[in-house]
């Protein structure tokens, strides 16, 4: 089992930046890949960006290109996204995630092939 618990989030301005953390404890070793994801209200749960613990390959959601980062620290075991010239239509619950399986490109993109989530962290973006 991988435990994950996300921090960070509140409320910001348009144009303004957070950054959030994810903390995984557990069986960490068996985690290949680690995602964001957010869920607006009444809206599916979307991919944000992943990173590979070995490589640190990254891949983002069009979306949020040029404006957030992925970043681990293996040592920690932490995952963090910093989100810079953040929008209103960033507003959502932000949830960290932990897949056991290989991935690449695209393929990392899926929710539904993380096998951990952490409880989610609020993100509002005021304009």
């Amino acid at each position: 089992q991988v435990q994950l618990a996300e921090s960070g989030g509140g409320l910001v301005q348009a144009g303004g930046s957070l950054r959030l953390s994810c903390a995984a404890s557990g069986r960490t070793f068996s985690s290949a890949a680690m995602g964001w994801f957010r869920q607006a209200p009444g809206k599916e749960r979307d991919f944000v960006a992943a990173i590979k613990w070995g490589s640190g390959f990254t891949t983002y959601a069009n979306s949020v290109k040029g404006r957030f980062t992925i970043s681990r620290d293996n040592a920690k075991n932490t995952v963090y996204l910093q989100m810079n010239s953040l929008k209103p239509e960033d507003t959502a619950v932000y949830y960290c995630a932990a897949r056991r399986s290989y991935c690449s490109g695209d393929g990392c993109h899926g929710a539904l092939e993380y096998d951990y989530w952490g409880q989610g962290t609020q993100v509002t973006v005021s304009s």
